[in-house]
């Protein structure tokens, strides 16, 4: 598919048609870089434990947030020299 290159506002732009834009399930943000000449658009990927405080919150707020393995000890690190 070709198309225009056109301006808008001080910047330049090209309209990507709707119909592309929700079979890529791009919405309100893209991510977009030069790779061999080509330019890419993506979807943003999703940071590295993204969510995790939010979920813990709810897990303390339900007081579900007991230890998996229960307690365990360090009872060897009485020998230990620090």
């Amino acid at each position: 598919m070709k198309t225009t290159i056109r301006r808008m506002g001080n910047s330049q732009g090209v309209l990507i048609p709707k119909p592309i834009l929700a079979q890529l399930g791009l919405e309100d943000e893209v991510e977009m870089e030069v790779e061999n000449d080509a330019l890419v658009i993506r979807r943003p990927r999703k940071t590295v434990r993204e969510g995790w405080a939010a979920a813990s919150k709810g897990l303390a707020e339900a007081d579900d947030d007991a230890l998996v393995m229960g307690e365990f000890g360090n009872a060897d690190d009485a020998e230990s020299t620090w």
